[in-house]
């Protein structure tokens, strides 16, 4: 098992990585059952990624409203102000991750959608 993974995957270059394979797949043997299968694999992969993600930024605006409500009705303190804005800073990347993943998922969707219609050619 290679330990540079160890951490956690940098979704991006996975995803990125992926495509390359895929069309460097098309372009020099075209499409096969077997690219297919594993494209819909890594596919299935990236929708659990978006719907954990989904999750957490569902949470995370939960926290942010919670947080806003004290520090601008309940606490009205700095410290609770603070707070509010770190968390307001999370949502806002967790919203940016989410939108790539969103996106890529789409995207991985056209993809697919490409290899059944050369493989019904």
């Amino acid at each position: 098992m290679n330990d540079k993974n160890k951490y956690g995957i940098k979704m991006r270059k996975f995803c990125k990585e992926h495509e390359e394979a895929v069309c460097r797949e098309l372009s020099e043997h075209g499409a096969s059952q077997k690219l297919l299968d594993r494209h819909l694999e890594k596919l299935r992969w990236l929708q659990h990624e978006r719907l954990i993600h989904l999750i957490v930024l569902l949470l995370t605006t939960i926290c942010e409203l919670l947080a806003l409500y004290l520090a601008l009705v309940a606490l009205k303190t700095a410290v609770s102000l603070a707070v509010s804005l770190l968390i307001l800073a999370v949502l806002f990347f967790y919203v940016l991750h989410y939108f790539f993943l969103e996106n890529t998922t789409q995207h991985w969707y056209r993809i697919a959608e490409e290899i059944m219609d050369e493989l019904d050619k």
